[in-house]
């Protein structure tokens, strides 16, 4: 129908520009603050803190960069928060998760173009001395590339197209229902405390570089705080995860077995 054309258009441009929004932050996280570390781009040791903590110039960049962080995560929080979710179902019904996912990457996209780096305070650590000057970037981009290629097997595990709302409008073009509700109650649990299955590696990507500024600082700090506070993991879905975990481990011994089974047949 043309309703299902047009949700599909709608579904896949979101897509679109959510992946674009992730290499963009891709970038901004990782890349360029390795690079400038490289370039001898970060700030000269001459400057004090003293003189850093009265320059107005670095108080009002920590003051926008905090403003870009908190509707960061208020918009973040806010759609996901029942009262909104519901409200925004009855208007939007299978483009919710579409909106949400579209309003995340919009306001990452604020956040990164509009992010003011403060230059004019020391930073709290620069590998700057050689043989470590060359070295540890390479390692600290090593690692933000694990990281990273982690992340992304981590969400596609995760179910990527119904985190995206591709799945949801898929569904819904033919006739399937909602596809979050036709998942295990266990399931349906664990993603509802666990929307955010990449704590760790983003972490280590916030945290682990050449050269710690000032305004990387309050972003590294703002974010750990909010995705520890996202999770609301309990014993119950870890014992979930371990039921999961262990059908994975039966499931493999016995395809490997009957693979063996099947080999030895063969050479009879």
């Amino acid at each position: 129908s043309v309703r299902g054309c047009a949700l599909c258009v709608v579904s896949f441009l979101n897509f679109m520009f959510v992946f674009i929004s992730g290499a963009d932050l891709v970038r901004f996280l990782s890349f360029r603050a390795i690079y400038h570390n490289i370039t001898g781009e970060t700030v000269p040791d001459s400057i004090q803190w003293s003189e850093a903590l009265q320059d107005r110039t670095v108080l009002s960049s920590l003051v926008v960069d905090l403003l870009l962080l908190a509707l960061f995560t208020t918009q973040h929080s806010l759609l996901a928060w029942s009262p909104v979710k519901q409200t925004l179902q009855s208007v939007l019904g299978v483009l919710t998760r579409t909106a949400y996912c579209f309003s995340t990457a919009l306001a990452l996209q604020v956040l990164i173009h509009c992010w003011q780096p403060v230059t004019g305070a020391p930073c709290l650590w620069s590998v700057r001395h050689a043989p470590w000057s060359i070295w540890f970037p390479l390692l600290c981009f090593l690692l933000h590339f694990f990281c990273w290629a982690l992340i992304c097997s981590i969400i596609i595990i995760f179910d990527y197209p119904e985190l995206m709302g591709i799945k949801q409008v898929y569904y819904y073009c033919l006739g399937l229902g909602d596809p979050f509700s036709q998942k295990s109650p266990g399931a349906q649990r664990l993603l509802t405390h666990l929307r955010h299955p990449v704590c760790l590696e983003l972490c280590v990507v916030l945290w682990f570089l050449p050269a710690l500024s000032l305004d990387r600082l309050l972003l590294a700090g703002t974010l750990t705080v909010y995705l520890a506070l996202a999770h609301s993991l309990d014993k119950q879905d870890l014992e979930y995860l371990c039921i999961q975990f262990k059908t994975k481990i039966l499931t493999l011994k016995e395809q490997h077995s009957d693979v063996r089974h099947f080999s030895a047949c063969k050479e009879k």
